[in-house]
Formats: C-alpha cells, sequence, structure tokens
C-alpha cells in the first residue's frame, strides 16, 4: 500500500492537468503526507480504497479524477448481496428523505419519511462527511446529492461501517414531533438446509432477448406530446445509444412535424464524447461556437509511468500528434482552441428550447449548455450542474492501474477551460430558472420541473 501510495503520488504530481487548480501545493503535500501517515497496518481493499485514497484523491476537486476497485474484487463482487445499512433516501440541503428500503413492507419509514439523524449524527453532518469522500469539480457538490440519493446505503456502509441496529430519529408524518426508532441491519438469509433436503429447481428460462431499439431507449428517445405543442427529447448519454443516428432522425422529425418547443432533459447525463454533445449544439444553436478557450497538459508524455497507464503507449501517441508546447511551458491541443463551429443548415432547431439540468448533468452535457447559454430562446432549466462551468479536465481519461493493490484511478490527462466561461471557477452551470428540489412534489412522486416547463409552454401558445 505504501509503495502504491508514492506511486500513485508521483503519477499525479507529475501527469495531473490540473492538481493545484483548486488545491494550493503546500496544501496538497500536507494531504499527501496526512494519508501517507494513516498506513500503519494492513487493510482490506476496501478500507484502503475508502479511508485513504478516496478522500486523498477528493481534495483534487476534479470529478473526473475518481477510484475504482480491482478487476477482481469487482469480478468477486458482481452478483453478491452484502448485509447493508437499510434505507434509500432523496437528499438535497441538509434533509434525507426516504425512498426506499431493504426491508420490505416497513411500516414505519415509508416514503417521504423525513430523518433528522442516524445513530446521533444529524443528517446535515453526515451529508456533509460523506461529500468529503466523493470527487468533485471544483465545489459543484450537487451531484453528490444525486449520488446519495441513489445509493446511499453504499456510502454509509463505507465510511460509517456495519451494525446490528441503527437508531433513527425522524419526523412523525402524524404529530409532525420528532421520534426515535430502531432499524436492523439488513442482511443476506441464508440458506442453512442440508444439501440432501434441498429441492432440485428447474433451471430457469432463458432471457428474453430485448429488442436492440428498446435497449437503445436506455440512453435516449424522443417523446412528442399527443398535440404536436411540444416534445421531450432525453439524453442519459453522449456515449451509447446509436446518438447521431438518433439526432438526424429525431430533429428531421422535429423539423417535418413543425414542433415549436423542444425540451431537452439532461438530468441523467454524465456526459461521455465531447464530438456527440458538439453536434447536438449544433442542431440547437443559433450562432457559430467554440467549445475551449484552453486544452492543455503539462508534459508531452506519461514518461517512465506509461506502463501503468491503460494502453499507455497509445496516449503517448496520441499526445505526440496533437499537442505543441507553448510559451506557457504547457503542452495544448490548438485545434480544439482554435475551431469555430457552425450550427447545422439541414433540420437546424430554431424554435424554443428548454434544458433540463441537475446535479448529474457533468462533463460534456455541461460543455453543451455553456455553449448555448444565454442564446435567443433558449433557457436553462432545474439546478445547479455537477460538471463545471468554467472547466473540467478530460479529453483523455485512461485508468491509472495501481500495481501491487491492483486498485485503479481514473486519471485525466488535458485541462479543459471552456469558451466564454464566467469569470469564478468551481461552480456548476447555474440554470436560468432556478428549481430546487420539491418536497411535496417527492410525496406526490411527481417530476415538478418538467411539469413547470410544460405549464410555460401551454401558457405561451394559448
Amino acid at each position: 500500500m505504501q509503495k502504491d501510495y508514492k506511486l500513485l503520488q508521483d503519477i499525479l504530481e507529475r501527469n495531473h492537468p490540473s492538481l493545484y487548480w483548486y488545491t494550493p501545493k503546500d496544501s496538497m503535500d500536507m494531504y499527501f503526507d496526512i494519508y501517507y501517515a494513516q498506513i500503519k497496518d494492513s487493510m482490506s481493499e476496501g478500507t484502503f480504497a475508502w479511508k485513504i485514497l478516496a478522500p486523498l484523491i477528493q481534495k483534487i476537486h476534479c470529478g473526473h479524477t475518481s477510484l475504482q476497485y480491482s478487476k477482481n474484487y469487482t469480478r468477486w463482487a458482481k452478483g453478491k448481496k452484502f448485509a447493508s445499512f437499510p434505507l434509500f433516501f432523496r437528499a438535497w440541503a441538509d434533509t434525507l428523505a426516504v425512498t426506499g428500503s431493504y426491508n420490505r413492507n416497513d411500516s414505519v419509514f415509508k416514503w417521504g419519511t423525513v430523518v433528522k439523524a442516524i445513530d446521533g449524527r444529524s443528517s446535515g453532518e453526515m451529508i456533509d462527511n460523506i461529500f468529503n469522500y466523493l470527487p468533485t469539480d471544483g465545489y459543484a457538490e450537487n451531484i453528490n446529492y444525486e449520488r446519495l440519493s441513489r445509493a446511499f446505503p453504499r456510502y454509509h456502509n463505507y465510511i460509517y461501517g456495519l451494525r446490528n441496529k441503527y437508531a433513527i430519529t425522524y419526523s412523525d408524518s402524524t404529530t409532525g414531533a420528532d421520534r426515535i426508532d430502531s432499524i436492523p441491519l439488513w442482511q443476506v438469509l441464508r440458506d442453512t438446509s442440508k444439501a440432501k433436503d434441498k429441492v432440485v429447481k428447474d433451471k430457469k428460462p432463458p432471457k428474453e432477448k430485448i429488442p436492440r431499439s428498446v435497449r437503445q431507449e436506455r440512453y435516449r428517445s424522443l417523446r412528442i406530446d399527443s398535440t404536436g405543442t411540444y416534445a421531450v427529447m432525453t439524453l442519459n448519454s453522449f456515449t451509447k445509444g446509436n446518438i447521431r443516428t438518433f439526432f438526424r432522425q429525431s430533429f428531421k422529425e422535429l423539423h417535418h412535424k413543425r414542433i415549436n418547443h423542444l425540451i431537452i432533459d439532461l438530468r441523467a447525463n454524465g456526459g461521455g464524447r465531447v464530438n456527440l454533445s458538439t453536434l447536438l449544439t449544433k442542431y440547437i444553436s443559433r450562432e457559430p461556437f467554440r467549445l475551449a478557450d484552453t486544452v492543455q497538459r503539462p508534459t508531452k508524455f506519461l514518461g517512465n509511468y506509461t506502463r501503468y497507464i491503460h494502453n499507455g503507449f497509445f496516449q503517448n501517441v496520441a499526445m505526440f500528434f496533437s499537442t505543441k508546447k507553448k510559451a506557457d511551458g504547457n503542452y495544448h491541443i490548438g485545434r480544439m482552441e482554435r475551431k469555430v463551429y457552425t450550427p447545422k443548415s439541414n433540420n437546424h432547431y430554431g424554435g424554443n428550447v428548454y434544458v433540463l439540468i441537475n446535479g448529474a448533468t457533468f462533463s460534456a452535457s455541461t460543455v453543451f449548455c455553456n455553449a448555448i447559454q444565454g442564446q435567443e430562446n433558449i433557457m436553462i432549466v432545474g439546478e445547479e450542474s455537477g460538471g463545471g462551468a468554467y472547466g473540467n479536465n478530460g479529453i483523455l481519461i485512461p485508468n491509472l492501474k495501481l500495481p501491487l493493490t491492483k486498485l485503479q484511478v481514473r486519471l485525466p490527462l488535458f485541462r479543459l477551460v471552456q469558451y466564454n466561461h464566467p469569470t469564478a471557477k468551481g461552480k456548476g452551470i447555474v440554470p436560468d430558472l432556478l428549481l430546487p428540489p420539491s418536497y411535496e412534489a417527492l410525496l406526490q412522486r411527481r417530476d415538478s420541473k418538467l411539469e413547470r416547463v410544460v405549464q410555460m409552454i401551454m401558457s405561451a401558445e394559448n
């Protein structure tokens, strides 16, 4: 662990494009020393990952620099169920509201129950503490509320460990008073019967093959309102889903049917290929645009660390042909800094556009939002994005494999400062119409943000 830790430090110091972008070098050096000093004895892979490496990496404030378990551990854990803290929550601000439970038919902690504390730790205290383990672009922490809302038990297990019982302080939905109740650790029930007593079950029938078109709906879809007033384009990725063909067919259909209002939902879009987000921008933008002021990295090659980087040789080849050293001493992709894109002439969308974003809107989807924000008849709606508005790190993001522990760290190779970026760095895209989370909408299981946009469209039409 000590050797891998020092290797990781050396690679980050030589190759990370923004190691000191948000944390000064003297502070980063201090963090390197603090967490190294905590490696005093043997640890499990999970402990080393979550108690040492995760909080260290968080100090970089780079959402693309993240930790992954070893491939062997991932293969071993696949399909297995482990004991866990039982409750799921929707998280925002300092609030945790129940959205599910491993314990079925829970009569106390029902949907929407507000939990004030767990084992004496207030909800706000736990949220703040868990954030210290999760990477972000600068200080755009809205992505962490989305992470907690999807997988709170996992993070609670990693950071606070497992207990046989948890004391939960919650708000009684009838009286409004605070109450305390205990819930047991959720555990997998094991079959203790002897082999001779077991009933041999028939093999499960083969899973029905899902058509490709249906599978692709998970990544992108277009739904046109029955009245023909508006369309909702949901984009959950800029990587999968045969995006180019989808865009071509969708914007052709929108043009043919003369749909005047388009809602683009990016609330589950963690990014992907910049060239595909750029393609969407070309369909939407009212004017020529650029993506970046600066795309740079500190060194020409990965050097002696090439062998630890996935496809390191090919990463070096790509950087050899694409970068050139400039007066600031860094190596720039000049083509990306100079390139001016023009909007599509065929099936370009000129109607009213409403872009829904939240904390899960990240990376390439943030680049798209930055390029179109402020243009005529385009409105960004929802919550602050998780991806940085000023810029982020990426372009090439190979995995760094630590040779002894086999843990992996995603290593972005370039810093991208967005064109026409805001003055202050460290925050996400701020919506033109800010719609914070609604507890009432959560209780009623409504999509209040989409409803608000549809109301605006209908009012404009009437």
